[in-house]
């Protein structure tokens, strides 16, 4: 009787060593809760374990004229909600994004550090260690070089914000490889890093390993793994991501890839088809799973 008591002890204190194992990937694969069309639900969470991801990142609000994000996210009750939802289903919330600055002008914006601001209390709140920022339209360092020492000077200013929460924030910029590893030198700050997405360069016709090897380890905080709608990431000619793997491999890199388009183009809506056929295949090649249970299924 002894020896049975034991035994299921020993089992029930090996499941959530088990469940830890599951995910204790070197490769995360996360979602965006504004590309599954539910910027700032909780029901973007149950959605993306249906889907099969590990995470989400989940968006601040919208930002408009406002001096700061439409972020519900303050409330304690709307926030204990996303808290909960992600308990229970096992994803991780591993990333807050800003994605108002995609419109909206960070360099140019009066309120620009009561956004920052709100978007570090809130992940101190939530244990988010990544915020996502980027320079936008408006900012955008290749059309607008004249922007370049505000956006600086701002960036200098977010990363001290940053480095004293113990947090980092990701940007993404239309600078190429060698010009972003100049733009975070100008920046100076271990807590301002980029978020490379596959589409810049490859819009571009650069080259997307090439870029990689350039940034190198320390200076991407995580990825945008796709490219622009039309097929997915498995149909997609322009990107061979075993070569990928293999480079990130050899970087040492580890962290979230995260999907946000590869959708199919003639079904842009479909979000289970579009997002799980992506997430089965990332997780295919970087976490060598075959098979990932999806809603469709």
């Amino acid at each position: 009787m002894k020896r049975i008591s034991a035994l299921v002890f020993l089992c029930l204190m090996a499941l959530p060593l088990l469940t830890f194992a599951q995910f204790n990937h070197r490769y995360k694969i996360g979602l965006i809760d504004l590309m599954l069309l539910k910027r700032q639900k909780p029901g973007a969470i149950p959605l993306a374990r249906q889907i099969g991801a590990d995470g989400l990142e989940v968006d601040m609000g919208g930002l408009g004229q406002r001096p700061t994000f439409d972020n519900k996210l303050l409330i304690d009750s709307i926030r204990q909600q996303f808290l909960d939802e992600a308990r229970k289903n096992n994803i991780e919330i591993f990333c807050l994004g800003m994605s108002g600055y995609y419109a909206q002008s960070f360099c140019n914006r009066e309120e620009y550090r009561q956004s920052i601001e709100d978007c570090i209390t809130t992940m101190k709140l939530m244990n988010v260690k990544l915020a996502f920022l980027p320079l936008g339209v408006q900012c955008d360092l290749k059309k607008n070089p004249e922007v370049r020492d505000s956006v600086v000077a701002r960036l200098k200013v977010a990363g001290k914000m940053a480095e004293a929460a113990g947090v980092v924030i990701g940007i993404e910029t239309a600078l190429d490889a060698k010009e972003e590893v100049k733009l975070l030198r100008e920046i100076n700050s271990p807590a301002i890093k980029i978020c490379f997405n596959f589409s810049n360069p490859l819009k571009e016709g650069r080259n997307l390993i090439k870029e990689l090897k350039i940034l190198g380890k320390e200076r991407i905080c995580m990825i945008h793994a796709t490219n622009v709608d039309g097929v997915w990431l498995e149909n997609d000619p322009q990107i061979d991501m075993q070569q990928v793997k293999r480079t990130l491999d050899k970087m040492k890199w580890s962290g979230w890839l995260i999907i946000e388009r590869s959708r199919d183009a003639a079904k842009p809506r479909d979000v289970k088809g579009n997002y799980g056929a992506n997430t089965r295949f990332l997780k295919k090649i970087f976490q060598n799973q075959s098979r990932t249970a999806t809603a469709n299924k």
